[in-house]
């Protein structure tokens, strides 16, 4: 197994981190993790490694516009910047490394986005994974953001995402917090439109304790989808299931990728 820190440039001059592991002989679609609104690849600590050395699976990890060691984002960030990302800079990445058959894993803003690109790549996404994906902004989202802000000085946040993202930090979580945080945002934010053209096996995770989404969320996404999709609640978990129960979500991402390589993608039992 051989692990690659790569910067790809996309054009437009937009140059993107990556981190591939591969495998001499690998199993089946590139895994690909979307990371959260405030997230980098290191920010996923070991977890990618492990899908790979669990599955066989090569991984594909990245850092979106504006985040770790990536090129800079326009901001104020555009309404529909998630879609951006999910319909266009997701298959240009995808296209430049000469990768064709995914599984997409997101977390929360990277959970959203990979709703989207899954229904945009089409035949090319073999399975999907969201943990605490939105698909529209619900009261817990706002509260918890306003919460995230205050604790940003107060509690030491600041000094840990420096840590990541370096001096672009306040410039980043002000472009987080400003954009969901306005109303004509929240009411636009609807991407029911983009589930019904998702035809993969998707699993649907979120922690019963997550404080940054109601359950609804979930219910939304799986019946936009349709009979491809499950919803997964996990108990004592709050936004970060891959942190917080590694264990489970390592086994639910097996058995997904067991459903993909043997084409089993109807629907879940």
């Amino acid at each position: 197994m051989e692990t690659l820190n790569q910067a790809v440039s996309l054009g437009d001059g937009v140059v993107l981190q990556t981190r591939r592991i591969r495998h001499q002989r690998s199993r089946g679609p590139t895994v690909v993790f979307l990371h959260e609104s405030l997230g980098n690849i290191a920010l996923w600590k070991r977890f990618p490694a492990r899908v790979a050395e669990m599955t066989g699976a090569d991984v594909l990890v990245y850092e979106r516009r504006g985040y770790g060691t990536s090129s800079d984002e326009p901001l104020p960030r555009p309404y529909h910047y998630q879609e951006d990302e999910g319909q266009v800079w997701l298959p240009r990445l995808l296209d430049a490394l000469d990768i064709e058959d995914v599984v997409l894993v997101g977390h929360s803003d990277g959970g959203s986005i990979a709703l989207i690109a899954a229904a945009a790549l089409g035949k090319r996404a073999r399975g999907l994974i969201t943990m605490a994906a939105h698909t529209w902004a619900d009261h817990l989202t706002v509260s918890g953001i306003q919460n995230m802000i205050r604790r940003y000085t107060e509690d030491g946040l600041r000094e840990k995402f420096q840590r990541h993202h370096g001096e672009r930090t306040d410039a980043l979580f002000r472009a987080w917090h400003t954009i969901w945080l306005d109303e004509g945002f929240q009411k636009s934010m609807d991407f029911s439109r983009w589930l019904e053209a998702i035809d993969c096996p998707a699993l649907i995770i979120q922690g019963e304790d997550d404080e940054y989404g109601v359950p609804e969320q979930v219910t939304d996404i799986v019946k936009g989808i349709g009979p491809s999709a499950r919803p997964v609640f996990l108990e004592n978990t709050g936004h970060s299931p891959h942190l917080e129960q590694p264990e489970q979500v390592l086994a639910l991402i097996y058995d997904l990728l067991l459903i993909v390589n043997s084409r089993e993608i109807e629907r879940f039992d």
